[in-house]
């Protein structure tokens, strides 16, 4: 894993532009603190930060290969997990390697294949491939979106990287918001718009998407992968067993490292079944024991209240689990003053305002696992692919009108101040809301409620599922943290597609299929667990601190928040530690507490990045 930055000007001398690449790519050395690396032609310069996991000696980058009269040059950020499977292909039609790497074996398939080499490649990633034959830069994304790639175009210029930071680093790039910026932050985040990079000019490379990049015909974009709605023609047996060998082999395949790996595990269905499968695989091949780790917060024993989404703690579930696979096993304790004080630091890992603690109590976690792992695999997308949430399940979510974890759009809107009241948030929300319907791939002959959860497992993988994946990758990333997600392998989810809700749903559960898949795996009470969300703190000390800061902030002329926001709406969510707002802000977590966390980023980004707001 790593951090990339490239630009391409056919006008200048980009030779002399050392000192800009260098400052761009040192924002990216928490995502690759091992290694830099530059490459310069008169007019290409690519960046390079280095996490190194495989082939220390021969994985080096920005690589560059020569055949016949022309060079290709990679950067490249991501993990290829049939990495032999094309070494051998290639090996077939007369290549050689001088290392054992997936960068060099990506850097031949391009060669080999140009831009269908996508279609080849199991893994997660985004990069970039400068062809001297060709003259043009090749970039793609991987198809679920686990690794982010964000570009810009500036006169003559066009520059691309792994985190907004980067780009912002440029001089030609400023750190301004519009009113979709506004609109973005308002009304849809922490969730973004496919594509939208939510800083003026600055746009995202959406997953499953390819780009080219020339002197002639500027940008070109093809989405290069894309669900196909069929038939499921399997019987529930057949598809349960299909089911279990595809998520063996995602997380077998995995594991592959030359450095220290590791699982998070919170005694939930999909971590615990990761860390089993592993755990498993560790014993057979003879690499000893696996190290677990597991979140919590101080005092949480003594705050913790069952509800409807979180029906009890991990703690409990995550000793079952360690006695059952033989783990080595780290409990991660986060204290409510580190919670606070990380609100910062994930801000500037994400350049964006997040999921409030949900990102710092990560950010946190990620820090401590790192001190003994540079690998980690975590449990992410099975709830999007086999149906894991309420919203798959309740009559008013699956009839409603809008994204099911965001329904607070009027009363998000009516926090902004006088002069931007009038932005029109719930129709933007609206209209990004049936773009998206209009891209799911209908299948003739199903009924309207089958076409409707279809339109609910898409709009999960391509809106929901992707905001998880840029949370736990800017998380990881900014410590220096590799984590793995196999149940985004793209097979699983190319799968799972086409099965229907009724097997999905099968034993009356959520994921009813998965833990079917999961018999023999797992203890049957793990399997029986019912779905518990990601841990939050439940001290009412954090609350009460988070409302004590943005009274604060309040009451403070010179705050920046108080540009975009009406002061008396905010005032009484502060009094009222959340509760004059009503609804979750975001998903099922982001209540009372993270509401105001999340006013508390958009200030702390604002002041951070020097943000104009231009109307």
């Amino acid at each position: 894993m790593c951090g990339i930055v490239g630009w391409v000007n056919y006008e200048v001398n980009l030779q002399d532009k050392s000192k800009i690449m260098k400052k761009m790519t040192d924002t990216l050395s928490k995502r690759g603190p091992d290694a830099e690396g530059y490459y310069f032609n008169t007019n290409a310069a690519f960046g390079h930060r280095r996490l190194i996991v495989v082939d220390p000696e021969g994985g080096g980058q920005p690589m560059t290969k020569r055949l016949g009269d022309f060079e290709y040059t990679i950067i490249y950020n991501g993990e290829l997990y049939n990495t032999e499977d094309l070494r051998n292909k290639l090996l077939e039609k007369g290549y050689e390697f001088e290392g054992y790497s997936d960068t060099e074996v990506l850097l031949t398939a391009y060669i080999e294949w140009g831009p269908d080499c996508v279609e080849e490649l199991n893994g997660i990633f985004a990069f970039g491939i400068l062809d001297e034959k060709e003259g043009r830069l090749f970039m793609a994304r991987d198809r679920l979106g686990v690794k982010p790639l964000f570009y810009a175009l500036r006169g003559n210029s066009f520059v691309f990287a792994s985190e907004l930071k980067a780009l912002l680093s440029h001089p030609d790039i400023e750190a301004v918001i519009s009113e979709e910026g506004i609109m973005e932050i308002f009304g849809l985040g922490p969730a973004r718009s496919p594509a939208n990079g939510v800083f003026k000019g600055i746009k995202e490379l959406p997953p499953g998407y390819c780009l080219i990049y020339n002197e002639y015909d500027g940008i070109r974009i093809r989405e290069y992968w894309k669900l196909v709605s069929k038939p499921h023609e399997e019987d529930l047996e057949t598809t349960v067993a299909h089911t279990r060998s595809l998520v063996l082999d995602a997380v077998v395949r995995q594991l592959v490292s030359d450095v220290p790996v590791c699982t998070f595990l919170s005694g939930g269905l999909d971590s615990s079944a990761i860390s089993a499968i592993a755990a498993n695989h560790f014993r057979e091949a003879g690499k000893g024991t696996l190290e677990t780790y597991s979140i919590d917060y101080v005092d949480n024993d003594l705050f913790f209240k069952p509800t409807e989404y979180q029906p009890d703690a991990d703690h409990v579930w995550v000793k079952k689990m360690c006695q059952h696979i033989g783990s080595s096993h780290n409990r991660i304790l986060i204290d409510t003053p580190q919670l606070l004080a990380a609100l910062e630091d994930a801000v500037t890992a994400n350049d964006l305002p997040g999921m409030a603690d949900v990102d710092s109590s990560l950010y946190l976690f990620c820090r401590a696992v790192k001190e003994k792992s540079t690998v980690a695999l975590s449990g992410e997308c099975a709830d999007e692919i086999f149906g894991g949430y309420p919203w798959f399940r309740r009559s008013e979510d699956i009839s409603a009108n809008t994204f099911p974890w965001s329904k607070a759009t009027a009363e998000r809107s009516r926090l902004l101040k006088g002069e931007l009241s009038g932005l029109p948030i719930e129709a933007y929300v609206a209209s990004r809301y049936e773009e998206a319907l209009r891209e799911v791939p209908r299948l003739e002959g199903e009924t309207e409620m089958q076409h409707r959860m279809r339109e609910l497992f898409y709009l999960n993988l391509k809106w929901f599922m992707v905001t998880l994946l840029n949370r736990k990758d800017r998380m990881s990333m900014a410590n220096g943290l590799e984590v793995r997600v196999p149940f985004a392998d793209h097979r699983i989810v190319e799968y799972a597609w086409n099965i229907p809700w009724e097997m999905k749903f099968c034993d009356e559960r959520e994921k009813g299929l998965l833990r079917r898949a999961l018999s023999g795996i797992l203890p049957q009470e793990v399997i029986e667990r019912k779905k518990s969300p990601y841990p939050k703190t439940h001290n009412p000390g954090y609350t009460k601190a988070l409302q004590r800061q943005l009274k604060m902030l309040l009451l403070k002329p010179s705050t920046p928040l108080l540009q975009l926001i009406d002061k008396k709406a905010v005032m009484e969510i502060a009094e009222t530690g959340g509760a004059a707002f009503g609804k979750p802000w975001f998903g099922q977590l982001m209540t009372g507490p993270q509401l105001m966390a999340y006013l508390i980023q958009v200030n702390t980004w604002l002041e951070l990045y020097r943000i104009k707001i231009e109307l």
